[in-house]
């Protein structure tokens, strides 16, 4: 147990931290590790997926006054390799003691970065895959790549209870290369990653390694542009934000920002102040899930169902940002506390990126009876991290406007997943000789927990209609937006239809604007799909919530992730399909509202050998939120006279 003086430390420490949803310090996170160890039976088979804030209840954070105390706990979830068994703690820093221990059964946690390293080298040291490489002419190890795949849940019954991985098999040209381009297909080992050993090797037969290396790399290219000048971004008087610990004010702007190891970035409480009140909009945003279904039937592919989030954890593969390259101007940096799978402290050194960016015209209007132009310049704040997830690279970006416009926005690029095509090509595209990139879509699902002027809100969509031919409308030109009530959780599942310029809103019915209107946000769809999976395909089961782009549901603390807690393996049917059978009342009420949207990718040979960026996201817009333009008081741009 730990000893009085060593609580009266970590109390010490806790009570240095400015603001209940401040991260996790380095300090706080190994004395949580340690204390778990100390008063539970933690041994050497224990693996630590998840150490990470227990986040104060939010009634309790929205009345917080600085310098109240207030305690301190993490959240731990962890692993018994040995007995395959999954533990969920809460452990209070502030007293030094674990306060819940709770067994979990028949769940697996996300796969870890140490299990994948483990992994490859079990297969690779396995005499089978040895014999199964040399059958395919292949005898130099080195040059081979095992990538662990989580194996997901397709009903077998001999994989049920086993922590499992189904690995995919590159082939590197030279220590250097892209082994991407050269898929090693038809051999798939399968590993029990709690005993670390190779369950059976999948050998469908040979099958010819593409033969071109597909590089990208400067030192490959034959020659590099020459006509690339700088480009210079500075601010000589310094940046426009504000940063306290993990609190940003920047203009009209308030928030905090989190970083979860499954996550990533996560903003909280974040507000505008509009005529000397500080209103709030959101109280906690984050991505909940991301899923890449893959749309090739051969044995070799149909498991490609990718939750990056559940499976992974987005927060433990964010890279380490570098000035001039991931971010340009003056940047601001945020490390990211993490662990390894065996509890030490695993820091990202700038994790987070902020900093201001110009964004065009703001807004402008020329009078040319006065000969008179007012033009201003748009400038907006960036939060954001990037991941990279096996082959792909995700860049999450969060954007905050002048005018009150908030905007999430995906940066896809990487390198894409591909097969040898085996005079297959039906489901990809060729992007290089015997190389066939796979059809797959991208769908991510956003958990906003809004709060607009209050708790208490409702949700309407809104469909734009003609109005009938007749007296009221003579000409046929009429046209009007008509609001629903989305009273239930069921009659909140809806889809997009551009052909209605359908949005949806958030409102407070309680507050009112000058013009009588009730205050809220609407949400202004991009790019979008839906799955093409059938519904009864395994995928639909366990990722339900890619059928609809917007759930609603009555704000439940339990209730955080769209696939349920524990999607690893899982069979499915929990999270939003599961929460929402009840069909609980959401009117004037504090919601959380899941937006999903989806990005589908055919892929082109212009994608290969690494994609340019693709940008799929949506916005967030005051509608009657403001008693007009929020924007009207931004000044000319001191520099250029001539904009008014």
């Amino acid at each position: 147990m730990t000893t009085a003086r060593e609580r009266i430390e970590l109390s010490s420490a806790s009570s240095l931290v400015a603001h209940p949803l401040e991260p996790l310090t380095a300090k706080e996170v190994t004395a949580a590790v340690a204390i778990v160890r100390d008063q539970q039976p933690v041994g050497d088979s224990f693996r630590f997926p998840c150490v990470t804030l227990h986040e104060p209840p939010k009634s309790f954070v929205l009345n917080y006054k600085p310098g109240e105390p207030f305690e301190r706990e993490a959240f731990l979830i962890l692993l018994d390799n040995a007995t395959g068994t999954t533990y969920e703690a809460i452990v209070s820093l502030t007293q030094g003691k674990v306060t819940s221990w709770t067994a979990v059964p028949g769940v697996q946690p996300n796969i870890m970065a140490d299990e994948l390293s483990e992994c490859e080298a079990a297969v690779k040291a396995h005499p089978e895959f040895q014999a199964a490489l040399a059958k395919r002419g292949i005898t130099d190890l080195e040059s081979v790549v095992v990538d662990p795949w989580a194996i997901g849940n397709f009903g077998f019954a001999d994989e049920e209870n086993l922590r499992l991985s189904r690995c995919l098999c590159y082939l590197r040209t030279t220590p250097d290369s892209n082994f991407y381009a050269r898929p090693i297909d038809g051999l798939v080992p399968v590993v029990d990653l709690n005993k670390m050993q190779v369950l059976r090797i999948e050998d469908m037969g040979v099958v010819p390694v593409p033969p071109e290396s597909g590089e990208y790399e400067p030192q490959f290219q034959p020659s590099l542009r020459t006509d690339i000048k700088p480009l210079h971004i500075t601010q000589p008087e310094g940046v426009g934000f504000e940063v306290n610990g993990h609190e940003i004010r920047w203009q009209k702007w308030q928030m905090r920002i989190g970083f979860t190891p499954r996550e990533g970035l996560v903003l909280y409480t974040v507000g505008y102040e509009d005529q000397g009140q500080l209103r709030s909009i959101l109280y906690r945003a984050s991505m909940a899930e991301m899923v890449v279904p893959y749309g090739d039937p051969r044995p070799q592919h149909f498991r490609k169902n990718a939750f990056d989030l559940g499976e992974h954890g987005v927060g433990m593969l964010a890279n380490s940002l570098k000035l001039g390259c991931d971010c340009l101007g003056e940047i601001r940096y945020f490390d990211a506390v993490l662990t390894n799978s065996r509890g030490d402290v695993s820091i990202i050194e700038n994790a987070v990126c902020l900093h201001e960016e110009d964004y065009g015209i703001l807004w402008k209007h020329t009078d040319w009876r006065r000969d008179r132009a007012e033009v201003r310049r748009s400038r907006r704040l960036v939060l954001s991290f990037i991941a990279t997830v096996d082959n792909y690279e995700y860049g999450f970006f969060w954007y905050f406007y002048q005018d009150g416009t908030i905007q999430y926005e995906i940066k896809l690029t990487g390198i894409l997943l591909c097969g040898a095509l085996d005079n297959y090509p039906k489901f990809g595209t060729v992007v290089a000789p015997e190389l066939n990139a796979i059809n797959h879509q991208h769908f991510f699902c956003m958990r906003l927990d809004f709060d607009i002027d209050g708790s208490e809100n409702s949700v309407y969509e809104v469909n734009s209609e003609s109005e009938p031919l007749g007296p009221e409308n003579p000409y046929g030109n009429a046209f009007f937006a008509k609001s629903t009530l989305l009273a239930t959780e069921q009659a909140a599942q809806r889809i997009i239809d551009p052909f209605t310029a359908r949005y949806w809103k958030v409102v407070n019915p309680s507050v009112k604007n000058r013009l009588e209107q009730p205050v809220g946000y609407k949400i202004v769809p991009g790019e979008n799909v839906l799955p093409f999976a059938h519904p009864d395909a395994p995928i639909l089961k366990r990722a339900g919530f890619m059928t609809k782009h917007l759930w609603v549901t009555p704000y439940d603390v339990e209730e955080k992730y769209p696939t349920g807690k524990y999607p690893n393996q899982h069979a499915g049917g929990e999270g939003l399909p599961q929460w929402t059978q009840g069909d609980r009342p959401i009117e004037n009420t504090d919601v959380v509202v899941w937006y999903v949207f989806g990005h589908h990718h055919i892929p082109r040979p212009e994608d290969w050998p690494v994609m340019p960026t693709a940008y799929s996201g949506f916005m967030l817009k005051p509608v009657s939120f403001f008693d007009a333009s929020p924007a009207l008081d931004v000044p000319p741009s001191v520099t250029h006279k001539a904009c008014h």
